[in-house]
């Protein structure tokens, strides 16, 4: 798993098209990634996992008082949102991704053109736009454009964690048990890709430093979320202080939540902003 990572992250990042598809405007488009999300087996559990990292709490919503969400803040621009497991049944973990669009109107248009039927565009309850679709696994794509006084943008400049780990979110990997399709499912949301061995490596236009891969699925494969951080070292020294188990293989650092889900942190040389 960590030889992945390591193979990944020592070549080049600068990414070529494979289609001849056009997206919107780079400002107008896919800019970043807003949030991902996991349904937690112990919902307090997470959030203190994820404050070990120094990520605070932003915001949370509940249903008859029940804490059921949580955004937990990366960045202004960046949170991870934790979903309660409200029966057995619900699976654990990756729920989605949810990329952050500098026009969703515009991006709505290019993937309702494209084929892809995104839902309509519509305010969230945290008064954010928004829009989904899914992906050929099932699994839900979403959009967002921060709007003026929704939570998110009035948080702005707070619960930013004076010890934070790291503090941007890089990228991810994921697994794809339809490789073909969920390949060109990217591909079709505006992101340009490149071969990698075995595997497909995307970015956006409107967000170069972006780092997605997509692997085929294998037993025991499960996302990556990837931080950029300045030393390895002192990154494994903060997470085993913090109580974590973390393991360092030369420039990553390795770190599971309670139900798995695998942190990751890339010596990049970057000091925290």
């Amino acid at each position: 798993m960590h030889l992945r990572w390591i193979a990944t992250l020592v070549l080049a990042c600068t990414l070529s098209a494979v289609s001849s598809a056009q997206p919107p405007a780079p400002d107008a488009g896919i800019i970043g990634i807003g949030h991902i999300a996991y349904r937690a087996s112990d919902f307090d559990r997470e959030i203190a996992f994820l404050g070990k990292l120094g990520f605070e709490q932003s915001f949370v919503i509940a249903n008859d008082g029940k804490p059921m969400e949580a955004f937990v803040k990366i960045n202004d621009r960046q949170f991870f949102e934790i979903y309660a497991q409200t029966n057995p049944a619900q699976p654990l973990g990756w729920m989605h991704v949810c990329y952050e669009a500098g026009d969703l109107n515009a991006l709505y248009k290019f993937l309702a053109e494209g084929g892809l039927k995104p839902s309509a565009v519509r305010k969230a309850g945290a008064g954010n736009l928004i829009s989904s679709t899914n992906d050929p696994d099932g699994r839900v794509t979403e959009f967002t454009q921060y709007m003026p006084g929704s939570r998110h943008t009035l948080d702005r400049g707070q619960h930013l964690g004076a010890h934070r780990v790291a503090t941007e979110l890089l990228g991810f990997n994921l697994t794809a048990a339809n490789f073909v399709a969920e390949k060109q499912f990217f591909i079709d949301l505006g992101f340009e890709a490149q071969e990698a061995g075995a595997n497909v490596r995307f970015t956006a236009l409107g967000a170069p430093g972006l780092h997605i891969e997509l692997l085929p699925a294998r037993r025991g494969l499960q996302p990556q979320v990837l931080f950029p951080v300045a030393d390895a070292r002192q990154t494994e020294k903060q997470l085993k202080e913090a109580g974590l188990a973390a393991e360092r293989n030369g420039r990553l650092v390795f770190v599971r939540d309670p139900d798995g889900n695998a942190f990751v942190f890339l010596e990049t040389g970057a000091k925290n902003k």
